[in-house]
């Protein structure tokens, strides 16, 4: 996709600060941080959200982002993050190149995410589950 900035990323066409790279993934600092160490990480290939990637491109790409937290805990104490992805308008994704983000939390940090919840929907739960199958 020659619009898509991640693209012009992992080309070498746009500025970056890689945190991990292999074969398939690219892992990098995100130019809009909500904390410190917010880190992105996409597939190397051109995919544009959840339901588009193949299965074994998004194991690569969940593999990297475990494996990115791990070096967060082991080497900078980070204990509370939070793995975020986005598929779609609707959902709010904003860059349509699949990608994850791992966003270091701590207590204070102003950066909460509040759902409106809804429990009056568990009593279509059987119907919903018919759906489904």
């Amino acid at each position: 996709m020659k619009d898509c900035i991640f693209c012009k990323i992992i080309k070498g066409e746009a500025k970056s600060w890689k945190v991990y790279e292999n074969e398939n993934v690219y892992a990098f600092l995100d130019i809009f941080p909500v904390s410190k160490y917010h880190t992105l990480i996409i597939p190397k290939k051109h995919y544009e959200n959840i339901f588009d990637i193949p299965e074994k491109e998004l194991l690569d790409v969940m593999s990297v982002v475990k494996k990115i937290a791990g070096l967060y805990n082991k080497n900078l104490g980070i204990t509370n993050v939070q793995i975020i992805n986005s598929s779609g308008r609707e959902a709010q994704q904003d860059v349509f190149h699949i990608h994850f983000h791992i966003v270091p939390r701590k207590i204070g940090d102003q950066q909460d995410i509040l759902w409106t919840t809804h429990p009056e929907w568990t009593n279509q739960f059987d119907q919903m589950l018919e759906l489904i199958k």
